[in-house]
């Protein structure tokens, strides 16, 4: 048939089929989707022509096969394209001779590709062998860090300092643009606090204030007496964390602490081998005690199982007075905490906040609970503290997780009755009325900032100052709370616990700062060379010149350095350590109790304490002086 167009002759045949023979692993081209295969003849009548240009190559050149990857398969059928293939003559034995020159060239190019592979093999064995001959130890310089996952810089600690992302704010003073260590507020903690001036509010109330209390108040403010030293201290006091301290009303040498465990510990610090622990008080976190105002041998808990407790300390023998949970367990969102507690003296009660923001009172007098619960904060969210006035026993001062601290009247007191509510931008850990005059607010949140109202008879939209300062911290940890020094007459001298650790002579140490609220400037910061664990909890004695501090599970009284003698011989500090006891195989009627001490959680008196020197035991005695 020919082109009218160019007058050449146009033939056209079937494509060639073969079927690769099973001894090569060679495939031309691998068909994508199956089809239909038949031989047709050359001579066969179905046999169409088309219009495709024919080209005859001489019989002495041969056709190449196209070159495929290499790859070891079963039994493929593979077709041929009609533009890989040389044209075929229109007679079967040009057919023929083809296909046996395909088979004689894909012979000799497997033959070819096989020297070709070991060529290589054998070029990349020298190559290896040269490597191995000069093997060189490759470094990387990039710094990774561990918070943003990106090079350049490095976080984290780097011996005993910690150094955080700059790519993160500051977690000091959370704002960005600089890192912990080049933060102003770390290098200075006055940074940025100005002392409010006085505010004339023009008040009744405030005229009362000027005329009656504020003579008491001295004008010069007096030198402040810090306590820097450990006197003695208990190492492993309780078997978890303590949550909670509280000074004896009375006695100058007893102190009560709570733990995790629910346990309420009784030490007397002037002789420091006799302890007490009980452990039947609670099942669960104690998380705040108040002493009885009737009588001095009993203290009140509150605890996250739910109840208030009433505990002799002589007897150990506690009473729940208030339980929430009186069903047991039955899911978190029905199971009540209580964290807040409080002794109201004048009024007769006893108040208690739970983790649904609800307060109850409870009469001292008859220890049962009188009237309902009141919502004061936001429902569903933890109230962590309550705190009556000194002086004006009506008025309550709460905290909670609503990032609010809200002060009521106890006379009328009903859900969103507030008298003022202070906003924060965090959690509020905890809040308090300055202990002489009642006219301050202190508070401490969650966003590093510790806030101070000198006036709640003035304007209370805003606080007169904020002060920076390290105390927010993650999980397993007791929250910080900043407090007054209750001896102070100034009212301007808290303690609180620091959260960020600082390199003393290459030891990370966490501090207990002194801090002047008046002017947020940083009076003083106390640590121990063997203390390095955290420590959240202080308590400044209301009478004498003492600190007591919980870290971890241990317990520790600090008194101030004795600077009046040139020379001092060195006395050795009083530490007992308690070391638990070897667990022993469970036999018949054997309990394992892991939170066994050595020390008995009873105190065996002398005869206890002698035994426990025989144990090495570290016990220095020395002589309490002040007391």
């Amino acid at each position: 048939m020919k082109n009218e167009a160019s007058g050449d002759e146009w033939t056209t045949s079937s494509p060639a089929i073969a079927t690769l023979p099973n001894t090569t692993n060679t495939p031309q081209t691998l068909s994508t989707s199956p089809k239909p295969i038949s031989v047709i003849p050359p001579n066969s009548p179905f046999r169409q022509s088309k219009s495709v240009p024919h080209r005859s190559l001489p019989t002495s050149q041969p056709t190449m096969a196209p070159r495929t990857r290499r790859m070891t398969a079963p039994k493929i059928l593979v077709e041929r394209d009609s533009d890989s293939d040389e044209e075929s003559s229109s007679s079967s034995d040009e057919e023929n001779e083809e296909e046996t020159v395909a088979d004689e060239v894909a012979d000799e190019e497997e033959e070819e590709e096989a020297g070709d592979v070991g060529a290589a093999a054998a070029a990349e064995e020298e190559v290896e062998a040269k490597k191995k001959e000069k093997s060189h130890i490759t470094i990387s310089l990039k710094k990774v860090c561990k918070v943003c996952k990106r090079t350049g810089h490095q976080a984290g600690f780097q011996g005993a300092t910690y150094i955080d992302c700059p790519m993160k704010p500051c977690f000091l003073c959370k704002l960005p643009g600089h890192t912990t260590m080049t933060c102003p507020h770390r290098v200075s903690m006055e940074h940025g606090v100005h002392p409010a001036p006085p505010r004339n509010t023009r008040h009744s109330v405030h005229y009362v204030f000027n005329r009656q209390i504020k003579p008491n108040v001295p004008v010069i403010k007096p030198a402040y007496i810090i306590p820097d030293e450990v006197d003695c201290g208990v190492i492993r006091y309780h078997s978890r964390r303590v949550t909670c301290l509280e000074f004896h009303p009375t006695n100058n040498n007893i102190l009560l602490s709570g733990d995790k465990k629910g346990q309420l510990g009784i030490w007397d610090f002037n002789k420091v081998s006799e302890k007490t622990v009980y452990g039947n008080v609670h099942s669960c976190i104690l998380n705040n005690m108040r002493f009885g105002s009737v009588n001095n041998g009993t203290v009140y808990a509150a605890s996250s199982d739910g109840t208030v407790s009433y505990t002799d300390i002589e007897t150990g023998i506690s009473e729940p007075l208030i339980n929430l949970n009186p069903d047991g367990w039955q899911g978190p969102s029905s199971w009540r905490m209580l964290y807040g507690l409080d002794v109201n003296a004048d009024k007769g009660l006893v108040l208690a906040a739970d983790s649904f923001g609800f307060l109850y009172m409870l009469d001292a007098r008859t220890n049962s609970q009188t009237g309902e619960s009141i919502r004061i904060h936001k429902k569903g969210t933890k109230v962590t503290g309550i705190h009556c006035n000194p002086v004006h026993p009506e008025l309550l001062l709460s905290c909670g997780n609503d990032h609010f601290a809200r002060i009521w009247d106890i006379r009328r007191l009903e859900s969103g009755s507030s008298l003022y509510d202070l906003q924060h931008r965090r959690v509020v850990n905890s809040a308090y009325f300055s202990p002489q005059t009642g006219s301050k607010i202190l508070t401490t949140a969650q966003d590093n900032r510790i806030r101070v109202w000198d006036s709640i008879f003035g304007n209370l939209d805003s606080p007169s100052r904020e002060i920076v300062h390290s105390h927010d911290f993650n999980r397993h940890l007791t929250p910080f709370r900043a407090e007054w020094d209750p001896k102070d007459p100034s009212e301007s001298l808290v303690v609180i616990g620091r959260y960020i650790s600082e390199n003393y002579n290459g030891v990370a140490l966490h501090p207990i700062d002194f801090i002047d609220v008046s002017t947020g400037q940083l009076v003083a910061e106390v640590m121990d060379p063997n203390i390095t664990t955290i420590s959240p909890v202080n308590k400044l004695h209301p009478r004498v010149d003492l600190l007591a501090s919980g870290s971890s599970r241990s317990l520790y009284i600090w008194k101030p350095k004795d600077k009046s003698q040139v020379v001092q011989e060195k006395e050795e500090k009083r530490i007992l350590t308690c070391m638990q006891a070897k667990k022993k195989p469970k036999g018949k009627g054997e309990s394992d109790n892991s939170d066994d001490d050595i020390c008995s959680s009873k105190g065996k008196k002398r005869k206890r304490d002698e035994s426990l020197s025989k144990l090495a035991l570290k016990v220095k005695q020395k002589t309490f002086k002040g007391l």
